[in-house]
C-alpha cells in the first residue's frame, strides 16, 4: 500500500514554491503560452532530456548548466516556439531568456533553467517574451500551479497535474508535478515537458539518480506514435524547505521518497498517454515472467507502440495475434509456447495456444473503457506472460484513431 496520499496544489503544493502562467503573445492562438516556476531558495536540480541528436537550444542550455551547477531557482517555459533547429541564434536566444529572467528576479542567470515547445524551426520572438516577463513575475503565486500547467500545453486537451504527500520522521514531505504532451510521444524520452518540485533535502547525486530511475519507469515507458521530439525535458527541483534531514544515500526514507517521485512521474506519464492526439482510451501493457525488468519493459513498450495493436483497440477488435506478433519482434528471446495473453479478464492465449473466448464481450470491454472516467475507468489492460522469470514491466499508450492523422496533417496550418 502506498505510503502517501494525493493532495491538491500541483507544482506549488511543496513548501517554498510559486508558479504562474500568462498569455504573452507567443502563440498565434492567443492562448496562455509562458510559464514560470520559482523556488524561494536555491534548490537542488536534476534533469532528464531527449536523446535525439537534433536538440532544442533549451535542452543544450539545461544540460550544460546542470553539468556545472546542480542548483536552480527558476524554470521558464515558453509554449509558443520550439526554438529547435534554429542554429546559433537559437542558443543566443536561450541565453538572453535566462539573463532577462535572472535580472527581473534579481538572481544569477545560471540559476534559471529553460524549456520550450512548439513548431520546430521557429525562433522565440524575444521582444515579446521579454515584455511578458514582468507580467509573469507579477502573477507568481503559491496557488499558481493550474495557471502554469495551462500555459505549457500545445495540442493537449487537458492540463496535467498531481501532488502527493508523505511523512518522513515527524515532517510532511510533498512532491508536485505538471506536464504537457499529446503527440510525438515515444520512449527515450517520450515527447513532453514535465516539471517536478519537492520540499525534501536531497543531495545532487542522489536526486539525479532518483529522477533517472523514475523516468525509466514512467516517461520512458509511454508511447503514442513512435516519434521522439527535439525538446523533451524532465526537470526536478528539491529545495529542502520541509526541513527534513538531508538524504545523501539510499535508506528507508530515501526509498519512500523515490517511490513517491516515481508515482508522481507515472501519473503524469499516463495522463500524457491518455491525452494522445485523437485517443479514446489509455492502454496499459503489463508483462510478467520475463528474464529481467529490462526485457519485460521492452516487450511492454513494443506492444504499446504497435500501430496494429493500437488500431485494433480503436476498432474494439480483440485481435490477440497482433499482440503476440508485437511481443515476438521486441528483440528479446522467449519461448512462444510459454506465451500467455489476457485482455482485461478475457484469456486469449495460453501456453502459446489460442483460447475460446467471447469476442463480443471482449469488444464491449474496450468500448466501455472508451467512455470510462478519466484515468480511472478508461484503461484497456493487456497482460502478457513470457514464462517463469522474475522480470516485470509496464508500459502505457493509447489507441490510434482517425483523428491522429487529421490533427498532425494540419499541425502547422
Amino acid at each position: 500500500m502506498a505510503d502517501w496520499q494525493e493532495i491538491s496544489g500541483g507544482i506549488t503544493a511543496p513548501k517554498g514554491y510559486q508558479a504562474a502562467g500568462i498569455t504573452a503573445g507567443l502563440k498565434p492562438s492567443g492562448l496562455p503560452d509562458l510559464a514560470l516556476i520559482v523556488s524561494d531558495v536555491e534548490a537542488i536540480a536534476a534533469g532528464v532530456f531527449t536523446t535525439s541528436q537534433v536538440k532544442a537550444a533549451c535542452v543544450d542550455y539545461c544540460r550544460q548548466r546542470l553539468q556545472v551547477k546542480h542548483n536552480a531557482r527558476a524554470i521558464l517555459c515558453n509554449a509558443g516556439q520550439a526554438n529547435a533547429a534554429t542554429g546559433s541564434q537559437g542558443w543566443f536566444d536561450a541565453l538572453e531568456s535566462a539573463m532577462a529572467l535572472g535580472q527581473a528576479l534579481n538572481i544569477p542567470s545560471e540559476s534559471v533553467l529553460l524549456a520550450s515547445t512548439g513548431v520546430i524551426g521557429k525562433r522565440i520572438p524575444m521582444e515579446t517574451l521579454k515584455a511578458g516577463i514582468p507580467k509573469l513575475i507579477a502573477a507568481l503565486s503559491a496557488t499558481g500551479s493550474d495557471a502554469a500547467a495551462g500555459a505549457i500545453i500545445t495540442t493537449d486537451l487537458v492540463p496535467k497535474s498531481i501532488a502527493l504527500e508523505t511523512t518522513i520522521g515527524d515532517r510532511s514531505v510533498r512532491i508536485g508535478g505538471i506536464a504537457k504532451g499529446s503527440g510525438m510521444i515515444h520512449p527515450n524520452m517520450a515527447t513532453m515537458l514535465a516539471f517536478v518540485t519537492c520540499d525534501a533535502a536531497v543531495s545532487p547525486v542522489l536526486w539525479q539518480q532518483m529522477l533517472s530511475r523514475a523516468a525509466e519507469k514512467s516517461f520512458n515507458s509511454i508511447t503514442v506514435d513512435g516519434d521522439t521530439s527535439t525538446n523533451d525535458s524532465l526537470i526536478a527541483l528539491a529545495n529542502g524547505q520541509s526541513r527534513t534531514p538531508a538524504m545523501t544515500e539510499m535508506s528507508t526514507e530515501a526509498e519512500n521518497l523515490e517511490a513517491m517521485l516515481t508515482a508522481v512521474c507515472q501519473h503524469l506519464a499516463k495522463a500524457i498517454a491518455r491525452d494522445g492526439e485523437g485517443a479514446t482510451c489509455l492502454v496499459e501493457v503489463q508483462v510478467t515472467g520475463a528474464h529481467d525488468e529490462y526485457v519485460a519493459r521492452q516487450v511492454a513498450k513494443t506492444i504499446a507502440g504497435s500501430s496494429l495493436v493500437k488500431s485494433a483497440i480503436f476498432g474494439r477488435d480483440p485481435n490477440w495475434g497482433r499482440i503476440a506478433a508485437a511481443a515476438g519482434r521486441a528483440g528479446v528471446p522467449f519461448e512462444q509456447e510459454n506465451l500467455k495473453i489476457t485482455l482485461g479478464d478475457f484469456l486469449l492465449l495460453e501456453n502459446g495456444q489460442p483460447q475460446n473466448f467471447d469476442r463480443s464481450a471482449a469488444s464491449e470491454y474496450m468500448k466501455k473503457a472508451a467512455s470510462g472516467a478519466y484515468l480511472k475507468e478508461d484503461t484497456v489492460l493487456i497482460s502478457v506472460s513470457l514464462g517463469n522469470g522474475t522480470g516485470v514491466g509496464t508500459a502505457w499508450g493509447c489507441d490510434l484513431s482517425y483523428d491522429y492523422v487529421k490533427i498532425n496533417a494540419e499541425y502547422t496550418t
